[in-house]
């Protein structure tokens, strides 16, 4: 049984009125590990269903291999299931393979052999109980007994079982959805290391950049492009290198027909009506002189024809504006040079958070780090005063920002636009229009905020922050549920724009590359 490859063709998935998939095609060799990557809402989830078979598109076809391992968000076993009875479905294969690999020799069916072999060697079933205790021990569940029902177990414990069955089954095609969810630092690295060995097909969606770029072949931008999806090959960093690229290109493409627009509309209504017979005539000339006017006319008359055309040609088919990328404006927050912004000293919030000292002083730049649990989220509360604690001194009429990893709006059937325009004001929203700080699309901005995906709820919470200026910007995991581009795009503002930041993440790619200071918690 050779390997086949996972193919899509021209997949077409809608849901009520809008459609999520509209065209898109997929070719997974094996060995190849294609990262899905967008904002929420842009069919990555939607893209491994319909490649699995948990799901039918609305169109187009779906070739795959008959062993295809797909990582459901729940498990597909009763919850009185044990750890053991999951472990011993993930090896059932290997050990049933080399079972009937010794009943076919001794019956002397060598033809049945040589098949089983050829499967034992492709699931390398020889080391399946083995790589079994591997598997656990990497992804931190060595720990766990086998007789713990699934019905005891966290739902990320859960989730890193599921996991843990995949990579032990070794599967022709492997699917992922945010694979690197409920993952430490370790797990993460383990995995990477094991999909990296696969032989099969492997198609993944995640928001994790540094997963994305020590794991992947490819990777397929899945947000809105003129030409569909774009497939990029190499890690994230070949996929940032050539964003880069495509940013500068369609710059210098805007700027030059820009330039030529100016220019034919100049000589429409200026050069192409200058003429050179209004020089004196010669007497020589004076016999055709009628006749040279005629056809210099008639040349006058082609030009501007010809610029009319060009000129309107260009005015409907023009590149459009690219659209800003995020940066925070320097009037956008404090930007004292020195001075205590908050002072923090013997803060304790019962089962939350005990923290001796904390300055933040104006200017900051702050990354906060730590498990979960360890009190990330309720050092920001604290700051922002949203959870009351002693011992918390607030420089006097502070205005502090923050960006909670839940984002709500009381009127989800306003528009973004109107919302931006209610919680601003009419005059600020006036002074700074939602559609320059590049967050949001002018269609996405006429959406009820009811309609807009997790990710872009969170850039219109980003926008109202940045518009309405805090002395301190607080960022409690801001790059959860956004595009790994905008990721980016906040990162570098993050870098080079005013005033003081905190931000609490545990995105390894923000963390490798923080340069200011680190605070780790538990």
């Amino acid at each position: 049984m050779s390997r086949q490859p996972l193919i899509a063709h021209d997949l077409v998935r809608t849901f009520g009125t809008r459609r999520v998939l509209d065209g898109v095609s997929l070719i997974a060799a094996p060995g190849r590990r294609i990262g899905l990557i967008g904002e929420n809402g842009t069919g990555k989830s939607t893209l491994l269903r319909l490649l699995a078979g948990a799901d039918e598109p609305d169109g187009g076809t779906v070739e795959r291999p008959a062993d295809l391992g797909y990582l459901h968000q729940e498990m597909p076993f009763d919850p009185a299931a044990t750890v053991a009875d999951v472990v011993a479905d993930a090896v059932r294969e290997a050990r049933d393979c080399l079972a009937a690999m010794d009943a076919a020799l001794a019956a002397g069916h060598l033809d049945d052999y040589a098949g089983l072999l050829e499967r034992a060697q492709e699931i390398d079933a020889w080391d399946a109980d083995r790589r079994a205790g591997i598997v656990l021990d990497g992804l931190g569940l060595a720990a766990v007994p086998h007789d713990r029902p699934l019905a005891t177990l966290s739902g990320g414990q859960r989730g890193r079982l599921a996991l843990a069955a995949l990579l032990v089954r070794r599967p022709a095609a492997l699917l992922l959805d945010e694979p690197t969810n409920h993952l430490d630092d370790a797990a993460a690295a383990f995995l990477e290391a094991q999909l990296r060995e696969l032989p099969g097909a492997v198609v993944f969606a995640s928001h994790d950049r540094a997963f994305l770029d020590a794991v992947c072949t490819d990777v397929v931008d899945l947000d809105p492009a003129v030409d569909g999806p774009v497939r990029y090959g190499g890690g994230y960093s070949a996929y940032q290198a050539e964003r880069r690229a495509e940013r500068e290109r369609w710059e210098r493409r805007f700027a030059e027909e820009q330039e030529e627009l100016d220019a034919l509309r100049h000589a429409v209504s200026v050069t192409a009506h200058q003429v050179a017979h209004n020089r004196p005539k010669r007497d020589n000339e004076k016999m055709n002189f009628g006749r040279t006017t005629g056809r210099v006319e008639g040349q006058i008359s082609r030009r501007v024809r010809n610029a009319a055309r060009r000129l309107d040609t260009l005015t409907r088919e023009q590149v459009r504006k690219p659209p800003p990328p995020l940066r925070l404006r320097a009037d956008a927050l404090a930007t004292e040079a020195d001075g205590l912004l908050v002072a923090l000293r013997d803060v304790h919030v019962p089962g939350r958070l005990t923290l001796d000292r904390l300055d933040i002083p104006a200017g900051d730049r702050l990354l906060v780090t730590g498990a979960n649990g360890t009190g990330k989220s309720t050092l920001l509360a604290v700051v922002a005063g949203r959870v009351p604690a002693a011992g918390v001194q607030r420089r006097p009429g502070l205005r502090v920002g923050l960006l909670t990893q839940d984002t709500t709006f009381q009127r989800p059937d306003r528009t973004a636009l109107a919302t931006y325009e209610a919680v601003l004001g009419q005059e600020r929203a006036a002074a700074v229009p939602l559609r320059s700080l590049g967050l949001l699309t002018p269609r996405d901005a006429a959406r009820p905020v009811g309609e807009l995906s997790v990710g872009q709820r969170r850039r219109l919470d980003l926008a109202l922050l940045i518009a309405d200026p805090p002395d301190l910007l607080l960022l409690d995991e801001p790059t959860n549920h956004l595009s790994p581009a905008l990721c980016d795009e906040l990162e570098a503002a993050l870098a080079t724009g005013p005033g003081a930041f905190v931000v609490a993440s545990h995105d390894r790619w923000l963390r490798s590359r923080w340069a200011g200071r680190t605070r780790p918690l538990g």
